[in-house]
C-alpha cells in the first residue's frame, strides 16, 4: 500500500521546469499536488501534461513574493485538503547577468523576494498548518542550487538569495523538530529546462570565457525530490547536491 496516499504536497514555481518535474515525480509517488504560480494557465497546462486531474491536483495562482497572496494560497489549501504534508519551496528567479554595481535596487529586490522572502513566507504558513494538523509534521524541501555553493559570474542577487536559503534551511531544521517538521535543501546544478537551454549554446566562465556545459534530465530532480519528500519522519537529508556529472563545479575554474 503506498503509504503517500492522501497525503499534499505544495511545490512553487509549478508551471514550468524543475517545479513541473517535482509535481510529476510527487503525483505519481502517490501524493495530492498543488501546484502554484503567477500564471495560472500554466499551472493548468502544467497538470494535463504530467496527467494530473481535478481529484489529485490542484492549481492555485500565487506570488510567493506578496504575504496577502500566501496567505491566501494557504487558506485555499486547508479548505480543500485539510492538511498539507510537503513543502517544496521550488519558485525563484535569477537578475540581468551584468556587473553588481549597475544592478537596481528594484532587480535586487525582485530576486530577494522570489527567492527568499517567498520561502520564508511559504514556510512560515506551512509550519503554522503543519503544527496544527493531526498527525502533526511535515516536511519543507527548498530550491537552493549549486550557486549556494559558488556563485557564476555576475549573480549576486541570486547567488546571494541561494546562500541564504542554506540559513532558512538550518534554522527550520532545528526549530521544526519539536513538532515532527523537518527540512532539507536541494542544490541542483543544470538541469535541462527552459532557463538553462542558453548553456547549450555557451555560458560566461569564471576567466571570462563562454563555454557549453552539458546538462541533465529535469525528471531525474524531480525522482530526487520526491526521494526526500517520502522518506519517514524519523529521516532527514539536509542537504543534496543532484548535478549533471560533467559540468564544471568539481574543481577550480
Amino acid at each position: 500500500m503506498n503509504s503517500n496516499l492522501n497525503k499534499v504536497a505544495l511545490v512553487t514555481g509549478a508551471g514550468t521546469g524543475i517545479g513541473k518535474a517535482a509535481a510529476k515525480a510527487l503525483l505519481k509517488g502517490g501524493f495530492q499536488v498543488v501546484l502554484t504560480g503567477r500564471n495560472l494557465e500554466k499551472l493548468n497546462k502544467a497538470i494535463q501534461d504530467i496527467g494530473g486531474n481535478s481529484q489529485n491536483c490542484l492549481a492555485l495562482a500565487c506570488d510567493v513574493g506578496r504575504p496577502e497572496q500566501v496567505k491566501q494560497l494557504f487558506s485555499e489549501i486547508k479548505k480543500h485538503f485539510g492538511r498539507i504534508d510537503v513543502l517544496f519551496n521550488n519558485a525563484g528567479m535569477g537578475a540581468p547577468a551584468i556587473p553588481m554595481e549597475e544592478i537596481s535596487y528594484e532587480q535586487w529586490m525582485n530576486v530577494v523576494n522570489a527567492n527568499l522572502c517567498g520561502a520564508f513566507l511559504c514556510s512560515q504558513e506551512a509550519i503554522r498548518m503543519m503544527k496544527a494538523q493531526s498527525p502533526q509534521g511535515g516536511r519543507i524541501i527548498n530550491n537552493g542550487s549549486i550557486s549556494a555553493h559558488a556563485p557564476r559570474p555576475m549573480s549576486a542577487p541570486y547567488s546571494s538569495t541561494k546562500h541564504a536559503i542554506t540559513g532558512l534551511t538550518k534554522s527550520i531544521a532545528l526549530d521544526g523538530r519539536p513538532f515532527n517538521i523537518t527540512c532539507g535543501q536541494i542544490d541542483i546544478g543544470n538541469a535541462g529546462t527552459e532557463m538553462t537551454i542558453p548553456m547549450a549554446a555557451g555560458i560566461l566562465q569564471a576567466d571570462g570565457s563562454k563555454k557549453a556545459e552539458p546538462l541533465m534530465d529535469v525528471d531525474h530532480v524531480g525522482q530526487a525530490v520526491l526521494h526526500m519528500a517520502q522518506l519517514p519522519p524519523e529521516s532527514n537529508i539536509l542537504t543534496m547536491t543532484i548535478m549533471a556529472s560533467n559540468m564544471p563545479f568539481v574543481g577550480r575554474g
